[in-house]
């Protein structure tokens, strides 16, 4: 039997996610904002009803072109706000809408999202050793820093807690536990 990081139980959207994606290190800066639009709209919910709802965001949002959700005029936030397919949240879908103004200025000043967020963690993943989900912190050291940072820059739903399990999910941190049989894939990559 195959082990894994024991949050994504066996809900087979969460176990493909956990097999396939999470952890992965990302550099495509469209990831990038995907993933910070979905960490946001997931800040107080689960990450299942997020991935649930991924296919709804990704039509609602544009397919994440973040030139295009700058430009989101308020008509289009009101349709938004009535759309089933999302989480129909009015601080987090207009959130979604800045946060593209502010991915956009990180993008012309860094020449990219992936430049500037990989900054973080010196261009290279932290390769955690858990032996157990309990021994997963919340926030660390680095994703204080990514939070303050993006606050300061204007970006919403960006807490060190958010940006934590933000940096766990696009490969800045490998979380997955030592008994995991994507630790050792993960930590390769």
């Amino acid at each position: 039997m195959i082990k894994r990081c024991g949050w994504c139980g066996t809900d087979e959207l969460y176990v493909k996610y956990h097999d396939e994606e999470w952890g992965v290190p990302v550099h495509d800066n469209r990831k990038h904002f995907e993933f910070l639009i979905l960490e946001g709209a997931q800040a107080g919910l689960s990450w299942l009803t997020v991935l649930k709802k991924r296919k709804g965001y990704r039509k609602a949002f544009s397919n994440f072109d973040w030139e295009k959700v700058a430009r989101y005029s308020e008509k289009k936030i009101e349709k938004l706000l009535l759309n089933p397919e999302i989480i129909r949240n009015k601080l987090k879908v207009r959130s979604a809408v800045s946060n593209a103004k502010a991915f956009i200025e990180i993008q012309k000043e860094f020449g990219g999202f992936d430049k500037y967020i990989w900054q973080f963690v010196d261009n290279k993943p932290i390769v955690n050793k858990w032996k157990q989900m309990c021994d997963l912190p919340a926030t660390s050291i680095e994703s204080d820093a990514l939070s303050k940072d993006l606050k300061k820059r204007g970006f919403k739903f960006v807490g060190s807690t958010i940006m934590y399990a933000h940096m766990q999910a696009i490969g800045l941190i490998n979380d997955h536990t030592t008994d995991c049989f994507r630790y050792k894939e993960v930590s390769k990559l």
